[in-house]
């Protein structure tokens, strides 16, 4: 009887792990499933570039997998049961199915964050996936010459929204709000780059500004401030898929699932979690942040965990380090923070067109990696026992 991997979610880290374990395991051992709500992969790190009118070329998930032995079920999942083995899905008819699985790869992601902020659900839009960059997009084809734009939040999202909404669209009034200082993240030269983009662009930057209330035509702060915008752009942070808090598994505070050094669940080894939804340790005993630079290698980690396990074979453990923060400001300017392993500015940074051509190089590898999931240099190996099973050589541990 083949061993059913089931995989929730087609984001990067869902399909690059789908694709490493399609070619790590023997496909007459294993059925591995891909369930995904939408039919095509989505490159989340271009919805600013989406949103301001630019075209991203289709991924369809069929011909992406095509050949691999992969089953593409397109539909919502609507519930997880650990204890029972199985996951809800709703396909595009509206019915409800009941899928079996002896090991679930749980790649659901996040979404925006309204922080409980009044009218950021009614009035304001997000870049947390296709759906709400196309809306932005359809709202700033509406605006005039001369309309406001505030885009909330100082993170690498708020600042990339902010720089190529300026860039593509000079004649409307942009304006940045974040919390504390503008690129507080970075190093001294990484902030006089972002600060004289800024000004290059005519943005306009509110800094110690938290936005409290959001209307359709304005935003309010915390002094009482009323700032224009016709288009509110939020984010303020992430939240992860509110499935997982609903399971029995082991979450956090924030609901992301907790899991080891192999990104498997401390509480049910049956289930791996990868992507923003898990809550792994990294360097410092600090968790990992939200992010492709965590997600990606945790998926190359879990993929591998797995077919160790399930063929018998000596379970890797690489733990993620950070290398850098890429932005891009636009489509010709960028920054390239040199970071430490977890995760805090050195002095280097990249800056201007290089920079540019640098993040732009990274985003091609990382859409290369999930389309071409056949070169992984590995050999095929059989199912020898079930994961999770009799292997508890990293249960409860996290890193």
């Amino acid at each position: 009887m083949q061993h059913r991997v089931i995989v929730l979610g087609a984001g990067y880290t869902g399909a690059i792990a789908v694709g490493r374990l399609a070619r790590r395991l023997r496909r007459e051992d294993v059925a591995i499933t891909l369930v995904n709500a939408e039919p095509d992969f989505v490159e989340r790190v271009r919805m600013h570039q989406l949103a301001v009118g630019q075209e991203l070329p289709p991924r369809p998930l069929a011909a992406l997998f095509a050949g691999t032995g992969v089953t593409l079920r397109l539909a919502r999942v609507t519930a997880v049961d650990a204890d029972r083995r199985t996951v809800t899905v709703t396909g595009e008819q509206g019915t409800a199915e009941d899928l079996p699985y002896d090991t679930l790869v749980y790649a659901l992601g996040s979404g925006w964050h309204d922080q409980g902020v009044p009218g950021v659900a009614e009035h304001a839009h997000d870049l947390a996936n296709r759906p709400g960059a196309l809306r932005l997009r359809a709202r700033l084809a509406e605006l005039a010459a001369g309309a406001s734009v505030v885009v909330v939040g100082g993170g690498l999202t708020g600042l990339e929204a902010a720089t190529e909404l300026a860039e593509a669209r000079p004649d409307l009034n942009v304006a940045l709000a974040v919390r504390g200082d503008l690129g507080e993240r970075f190093s001294p030269k990484g902030r006089r780059h972002l600060r004289a983009v800024c000004d290059r662009l005519a943005i306009t930057v509110h800094e110690h500004t938290d936005v409290t209330a959001v209307a359709a035509d304005h935003v309010t702060t915390a002094d009482g401030t009323t700032l224009p915008s016709a288009a509110t752009v939020w984010t303020a942070g992430f939240a992860v898929h509110p499935i997982a808090r609903a399971t029995t598994l082991d979450t956090g505070e924030n609901g992301q699932i907790v899991v080891d050094r192999s990104m498997r669940s401390v509480s049910h080894p049956q289930v791996y979690v990868i992507g923003d939804a898990a809550l792994a340790m990294g360097p410092g005993d600090k968790p990992l942040r939200m992010s492709c630079a965590s997600g990606v290698p945790g998926a190359w980690q879990a993929a591998d965990a797995i077919a160790a396990r399930l063929s018998g074979g000596k379970v890797p453990v690489t733990p993620v380090r950070y290398y850098q923060q890429c932005v891009s400001l636009g489509r010709r300017d960028g920054l390239i923070q040199f970071v430490t392993a977890d995760d805090r500015a050195v002095d280097h940074a990249l800056t201007g067109r290089l920079a540019a051509r640098y993040k732009e190089a990274v985003c091609k590898a990382a859409a290369w990696g999930v389309a071409h999931p056949l070169l992984v240099p590995s050999r095929a190996r059989g199912v020898v026992q079930a994961a999770g099973a009799a292997d508890t050589r990293f249960a409860g541990t996290v890193v």
